[in-house]
């Protein structure tokens, strides 16, 4: 496992014990695999919290297919903290998430249809 790896685990445990519910840590996912392994696609979720200060949003999600990542509750950065104004807590959404220097990023977040 390495180093990114236990931090990412850390602090995802450390966020569901925060939160009271819980965040399936990506203990045992090998990022090195999440590249593009298709056309990046919208994924479908559930926002869960939003911190506009840090810039961060927690979302309920399906598969993120082009990542290769299976559906789970967890904590991204978003590449503009404007689009935190696009959504509320409790919102079904379709967002875009991709991979940036080892960030799981936010780049695009729209209502779901």
């Amino acid at each position: 496992m390495t180093k990114v790896q236990r931090i990412l685990g850390t602090a995802a445990l450390t966020l569901s014990s925060l939160l009271g519910s819980p965040v399936f840590a990506q203990m045992n996912m090998d990022h090195g695999k999440m590249g593009m392994a298709e056309t990046p696609g919208m994924t479908d979720g559930e926002v869960r919290k939003i911190d506009k200060e840090a810039g961060k949003i927690t979302i309920k999600h399906g598969d993120i297919k082009h990542m290769d990542m299976p559906g789970m509750t967890m904590v991204f950065v978003v590449k503009d903290k404007a689009l935190l104004d696009k959504t509320t807590v409790g919102a079904k959404v379709q967002f875009m998430a991709t991979n940036e220097n080892g960030q799981m990023t936010v780049t695009d977040i729209q209502p779901a249809k």
